[in-house]
């Protein structure tokens, strides 16, 4: 009994070193709306579950703003898993070689707000104004140059380094506007909206083509079915949503074209 007893014991330590060397450490990227330590609070149960689920460990990479973002997305490194809006999914499916995985449910849209106390009902009243937005190419920046086509009649931007920032510059009255993503106004009692942007596809989640298929697909699969576990319920509560949706390149098609104009693109 003792040979077969040593040798079971080899083969359940060889198991448990094959397990180890072939785990991976992964990063999440999220693009900067909220501050970075928000972000990492945010969404630290996403990647607590999927590297409980897949084994491997992930870590999230925060960014200050949206330029060092731009920067960072069109060298390509050490982003190997990115959540982030339409215009930089449909980017990095054109230019790097992802792969979209799933999104978060709906569509996403921006608002012009303003102080409860500074009531704004046209565009056009905010020619020459101060308004709040994070640089550019994130897509707030994106949305509000197309509300200003003529370049003799526009806002002054007033740089914000994420979302909270912007409403915070309109609470104190250092600006007279701010656009921020429109889930987020319900989050103010004191703010005025004056107009909203058109929806596009809601944050989505690629894979970098570093990423081995069947990595991808594990934690595609993993957030498909999170509705069903108890893991993943607790995982969407936490992230408060209800589910994640498949999705494809095609959903995202053309709106990188957001981009045109954008340094670099």
């Amino acid at each position: 009994m003792r040979p077969l007893l040593l040798k079971a014991l080899y083969f359940c330590t060889l198991s448990f070193f094959s397990a180890a060397v072939l785990a991976e450490t992964y990063t999440l990227s999220v693009q900067p709306v909220l501050p970075a330590k928000q972000v990492i609070k945010s969404y630290q149960p996403l990647v607590d579950y999927l590297s409980k689920k897949t084994g491997h460990t992930f870590v999230i990479k925060s960014y200050r703003d949206f330029l060092t973002y731009w920067i960072k997305m069109k060298k390509g490194k050490d982003m190997d898993f990115i959540l982030d809006a339409a215009h930089f999914t449909d980017y990095r499916l054109q230019r790097k070689n992802y792969k979209v995985l799933v999104k978060l449910p709906d569509t996403v849209s921006f608002t012009v707000v303003t102080n409860e106390d500074n009531f704004i009902f046209d565009m056009e009243e905010l020619i020459a104004k101060k308004i709040a937005t994070m640089p550019s190419p994130g897509l707030s920046a994106v949305r509000l140059d197309q509300m200003f086509p003529n370049p003799m009649r526009i806002p002054v931007s007033i740089q914000a380094s994420d979302s909270i920032d912007a409403v915070n510059k309109v609470l104190d009255g250092t600006v007279d506007a701010a656009i921020i993503p429109s889930p987020l106004v319900g989050s103010y009692d004191s703010l005025n909206s004056v107009i909203s942007t058109e929806p596009v596809p809601h944050m989505a989640l690629s894979a970098a083509p570093t990423v081995p298929e069947d990595v991808a697909q594990k934690v595609k699969q993993l957030l498909l079915d999170a509705s069903n576990t108890p893991d993943g319920i607790k995982m969407l509560e936490d992230l408060n949503i209800a589910s994640f949706e498949d999705t494809n390149a095609e959903i995202y098609n053309g709106y990188a074209d957001l981009l045109n104009g954008v340094f670099g693109y």
